[in-house]
């Protein structure tokens, strides 16, 4: 059974799975498809991805244009902020972002529908990330926000303020945030022309 907490921008979702332990440990299903489905997540997830991050790592904020991703994500070890901003230009919520700390001592996870960049700093001294995908990534078709863009407003130092980021030299050059930009349908296809 899966406990979901709604985030305030349609399609996004805190997921809690049922975690059960004991003196030898703990066991919880990670994903089962027809539970899934249950609470309308019925699109297959098509590749699994892990990704190791020391303290202080900031990754993205990430999208792909020619094959965008939903993405079930959670953290396998250690604690991460993970944020998911709605680039869908006709939702209520458009350039909204909302964040949440996936803790791998609950494994609450956050499925990000298609259409949203997303990121994360990784909190702990090491932090293991898995996402599982809606589509397979395309290199040719990479796209991504700068991560402290003033029009979003992604508070990291409320979660962290002795954290000073570290970014891949490719997250410290991607664009500002456009308001009146094009980016994703509500279906999370891409329409923006460049």
């Amino acid at each position: 059974m899966l406990q979901v907490q709604e985030c305030g921008i349609s399609g996004l979702l805190e997921i809690q799975p049922a975690f059960f332990t004991d003196e030898r440990g703990y066991f919880f299903e990670a994903y089962n498809q027809a539970e899934f489905a249950k609470i309308g997540i019925c699109e297959p997830f098509v590749q699994d991805n892990q990704s190791l991050s020391r303290k202080g790592t900031l990754r993205g904020l990430h999208f792909q244009t020619r094959h965008p991703q939903g993405k079930l994500v959670r953290a396998v070890s250690g604690r991460v902020y993970d944020v998911a901003v709605d680039l869908r230009c006709d939702s209520a919520t458009f350039g909204k972002y909302y964040g949440v700390i996936l803790d791998s001592s609950r494994q609450n996870m956050l499925f990000i529908p298609k259409g949203f960049a997303h990121g994360f700093l990784a909190l702990t001294a090491q932090c293991i990330q898995s996402y599982k995908c809606t589509d397979f990534y395309d290199p040719k078709g990479e796209g991504g926000l700068m991560w402290n863009d003033e029009t979003i407003g992604i508070d990291w130092k409320a979660v962290a303020p002795e954290i000073e980021p570290l970014l891949s030299e490719k997250d410290g050059k991607h664009p500002k945030f456009d308001p009146m930009g094009q980016y994703f349908d509500l279906k999370g296809k891409w329409i923006r022309n460049n």
